[in-house]
């Protein structure tokens, strides 16, 4: 129970009573239940401090260093506010910016009245990470400048290149002149920052404390944060997927809306040119052609403006990690769940004519609320089932951007690959570890086993793939793992406080209580996951994954669990997994994959942007160029035949969505040079004498 000074609040308004039962329910929560346990010091202090000035929105482009050195009073004195639940820091913070923010807003309409001057050599750096305090407002109003004039340059150049387009097609097209499209430049940005600082000086009172509250829990570990009752309820929505909508899930870094993930099935999947990375930069209405930008906007704003009723039109630009941009059309569809389950093919080589099964699984999703509701679990096994019918020879799960799930059903999947014995530790805060297992005797499958991951798969991904690794059950395949090896669960704060409904609802938080480890006793923290053999992809110079998040948790580990190795160690992968890096090595492909890799982490890390149109124009052509010579990798067809098993191969012909689904499908799985690969790999496990029976090559 809490107990709160009843007293305290006799004169006091009822927000400000809500503040502090927020507050003390939260810590209390905290104390009692997170994972670690951080003394409030002036080390606390000082990280909460840091942390509530990051996530300050346009910080470095509205504070002076004079605003941070008398904000700087209370670096060492914001745990003192905690533990107090004052708000004498919170209350100074939010007035100087707002007051900043508002003169911001007259700089930017000031100096967006007169054209900019593009012939000046001078560069603008969008990093915010690379910049310091601006010394003095001068320093403000310069950095404002050169952000609009980009901005401007970035939408002139846009638009002659689209005139230069259409005069190729045709002879009468209104052309416009370089001063119009400048002028038109300026008032398009002159709007979207009237909509922006609208939304920043119309914050709630809840979105100003959620933030406050949010910089002291994220020096606890990145996944312990405070969601205010309408913010928990727009998580809800980005984490459920949606009915209606594109059928892709977002998040917001450093001002932008960025894709994570892009759902099997939806309507961005089937379109297939919205990318994991790409960044949201203006979002248009397909039926009145209303244009919104959404650089800077917040996601559960953004979002309003991207979701919408089946069957209507959104047109998103968006920025490739690359740089270029690309205009999108998406049909908004329902988002059928029946897309997001496990499937399966027969894949055969056109070569060798060796058959292998397929199984890609995009979650480990079960349905808690229903008794009959469909598991993975269930589902996995079942496509098992339909494989060693076909008689492959082994098979290949793809965990790629399966970002995790139902822990009960990871250990129930694993299971179907083990002979029992534990699948993952998992261990809360000055308790034993908790070993999970399967034990049901006998294995679904007993045959050669290949598992594809990459640098998001995540959580119960990363256990399913530790497991069998340890085991030495399967050859894992692709990129280190994201590396989350925590457990997060959500408490309604109203539950915390008894009575007080006059202040409710107070929201809910979000807080890690637990930490997976392998069975070999090591945490996936971190650390993720590491290939037994290294695919290349296009993100594998790009740091990703929890070790790039502010105060993660440490990598550690317990004792190793007892477990005993795939036919007691006899049976070892070492030929296979040189076989396949020598063809990896050797591969036009993977070799084209890793230069373009390069490419886009050289692109990533430049922080400098011409502000000089013609030097921007050769700027831009070089992105393009470089750009083209890879937009036709992987889309090339191996020497593969695929088999849809799953029971939508008996669709009915006028259900053209999921004719197109399992066309997309089916053309993903022929073109992936990764998967090619990983039945190479099955095919030479086979040759080896470790598995019950034998397997057809």
């Amino acid at each position: 129970m809490l107990f709160v000074c009843q007293s305290c609040f006799a004169q006091e308004p009822n927000n400000v009573k809500r503040n502090v039962y927020l507050q003390s329910a939260i810590q209390a929560d905290i104390k009692r239940e997170h994972f670690v346990s951080l003394p409030i010091d002036d080390a606390f202090s000082q990280k909460a401090f840091d942390e509530y000035l990051k996530s300050v929105t346009y910080s470095k482009i509205i504070l002076t260093q004079g605003d941070v050195d008398i904000l700087s009073e209370y670096r060492d004195k914001m745990d003192d506010e905690y533990l107090a639940t004052r708000l004498e820091f919170f209350d100074l913070a939010v007035e100087i910016i707002t007051q900043r923010t508002k003169e911001a807003e007259r700089y930017c309409f000031t100096i967006l009245e007169e054209p900019f001057d593009f012939t000046v050599n001078e560069t603008v750096v969008f990093n915010s990470d690379s910049l310091s305090w601006a010394t003095d407002t001068t320093e403000v109003k310069d950095r404002w400048r050169k952000f609009l004039k980009y901005d401007v340059m970035n939408r002139v150049y846009n638009g002659m290149e689209d005139q230069r387009k259409a005069l190729e097609k045709s002879d009468t097209v209104t052309v416009k002149s370089f001063d119009e499209f400048e002028k038109e430049a300026r008032t398009s940005v002159e709007k979207r920052y009237k909509d922006t600082f609208s939304y920043l000086l119309q914050n709630e009172d809840d979105d100003y404390l959620a933030t406050y509250i949010n910089a002291f829990l994220s020096v606890y570990d990145p996944h312990t944060e405070y969601f205010p009752p309408k913010n928990k309820e727009d998580f809800d929505i980005r984490f459920s997927g949606q009915l209606e909508g594109i059928g892709a899930t977002l998040t917001q870094k450093e001002g932008y809306i960025t894709i994570t993930e892009v759902k099997i099935g939806s309507p961005a999947w089937k379109q297939g040119e919205l990318e994991v990375n790409d960044k949201i930069l203006k979002v248009t209405q397909g039926n009145t052609k209303e244009t919104t930008d959404v650089v800077d906007m917040r996601l559960d704003k953004a979002i309003r403006f991207i979701r919408g009723p089946k069957g209507t039109e959104v047109i998103l630009t968006v920025q490739k990690v690359d740089g270029t941009q690309k205009t999108i059309s998406l049909i908004r569809d329902v988002i059928v769940i029946e897309e997001t389950y496990a499937k399966s093919m027969v894949l055969t080589d056109k070569e060798t004519y060796s058959r292998v099964g397929y199984l890609y699984l995009p979650s480990f999703y079960a349905n808690f609320q229903d008794r009959n509701g469909r598991r993975s679990s269930v589902d996995v096994r079942e496509e098992i089932e339909k494989l060693k019918a076909e008689k492959v020879s082994g098979i290949i799960i793809d965990l790629r951007s399966n970002t995790g799930g139902s822990l009960i059903d990871c250990v129930d999947i694993a299971g179907h690959f083990i002979d029992q014995g534990p699948v993952v530790q998992v261990q809360g805060r000055e308790r034993s570890p908790q070993v999970l297992a399967d034990t049901k005797s006998g294995m679904v499958w007993d045959g050669p086993l290949v598992v594809l991951v990459n640098g998001y798969s995540a959580s119960a991904s990363e256990i399913f793939a530790a497991a069998m690794q340890d085991y030495g059950r399967a050859v894992i395949m692709g990129s280190t793992t994201y590396g989350k090896g925590t457990v997060q669960r959500f408490d309604d704060i109203d539950r915390l406080v008894p009575g007080q409904n006059d202040i409710k609802p107070l929201g809910s938080l979000k807080l890690t209580i637990q930490k997976f480890y392998r069975i070999n006793g090591s945490s996936t923290q971190l650390k993720g996951v590491t290939p037994d053999i290294t695919v290349p992809d296009s993100y594998k110079y790009i740091d990703t994954g929890e070790r790039e998040l502010s105060n993660a948790l440490a990598w550690s580990e317990i004792p190793t669990s007892a477990y005993t190795t795939w036919r007691g160690g006899v049976c070892k992968w070492d030929n296979v997994i040189q076989q396949s890096n020598e063809r990896i090595a050797n591969n036009t492909f993977f070799a084209q994959t890793d230069e373009n890799a390069k490419r886009l982490k050289q692109r990533r890390d430049n922080i400098y942007y011409p502000l000089n149109f013609e030097t921007y124009k050769d700027f831009m052509k070089q992105q393009n160029d470089e750009a083209d010579k890879y937009k036709e990798l992987g889309k090339d067809t191996l020497n593969i035949d695929a088999q849809i098993l799953t029971a939508e191969e008996a669709i009915n012909p006028s259900d053209t969505a999921a004719v197109e689904r399992n066309k997309k499908w089916y053309q993903m799985v022929v073109t992936d040079n990764t998967i090619y690969e990983a039945m190479q790999v099955v095919r030479e496990m086979a040759r080896m004498r470790c598995f019950a029976t034998k397997r057809d090559d």
